[in-house]
């Protein structure tokens, strides 16, 4: 997944920034005032935006509320130095989906993307099935007929996308663009190593296919 970290207090958003990263496992964009937040988020596509309120060039709250009024639908995490009522109710109809109150627990704050992303891709729960595979999303394990299949960070990175993505093809592009920050390397042939690292690890033969290559377009997952 890819997020995006909207907040100019330097020092905490590398702190947010590293603990997605190492946590979450999730590539994560940073910028440190509204405007340049304003214009990453309308360009890339985020799987979640963490916003700050309190924001230079442009504010928090004028950021949410033109991005929600522009179709922009990915879920919104707000960080606010106030937890009073108002402000939070304001922030809410404005949009957000959200909100965690300054100063805040960085696992609660990871636990809380986790799960907004979850939802907006279509899931509540932390498990996600798969035929005989089964993915737990809060810490990023996976089993297949009940024993545990070890793979690589970015071998989980890209069968969870794939697995919020049932039955849709995915482009080998749409992968990166999720699965990679804004430095990723667009010539890479990696997905491809990725693709066959999983499918050595979770199908048997050509009859228990998992990941479907659809040839000129992407991949698909079954099961």
């Amino acid at each position: 997944m890819r997020v995006l970290i909207v907040e100019d207090e330097a020092r905490l958003a590398g702190n947010i920034v590293r603990g997605l990263r190492e946590s979450a496992g999730y590539a994560v964009d940073q910028a440190s005032d509204g405007a340049e937040g304003s214009y990453m988020a309308r360009s890339n596509p985020y799987d979640l935006v963490i916003l700050d309120l309190m924001l230079p060039e442009m504010d928090g709250r004028t950021v949410l509320r033109r991005l929600r009024e522009d179709g922009f639908t990915f879920p919104i995490l707000v960080l606010t130095a106030r937890d009073d009522k108002e402000t939070i109710v304001s922030v809410l109809n404005d949009g957000a989906d959200d909100y965690v109150s300054k100063p805040f627990d960085l696992g609660e704050l990871i636990a809380r993307s986790k799960a907004l992303i979850r939802r907006a891709k279509g899931h509540s729960a932390t498990n996600l099935l798969v035929g005989n595979i089964e993915i737990n999303t809060a810490n990023r394990s996976v089993q297949r007929d009940g024993k545990p299949v070890l793979l690589t960070g970015m071998e989980y990175r890209v069968l969870e996308y794939l697995v919020y993505r049932r039955g849709a093809v995915v482009t080998k592009t749409e992968l990166l663009e999720h699965l990679y920050d804004f430095n990723w390397e667009r010539f890479s042939n990696v997905i491809e190593v990725y693709i066959s690292g999983l499918r050595r690890k979770l199908e048997d033969d050509a009859s228990s296919k998992v990941i479907r290559t659809i040839r000129g377009h992407g991949y698909t997952l079954e099961g």
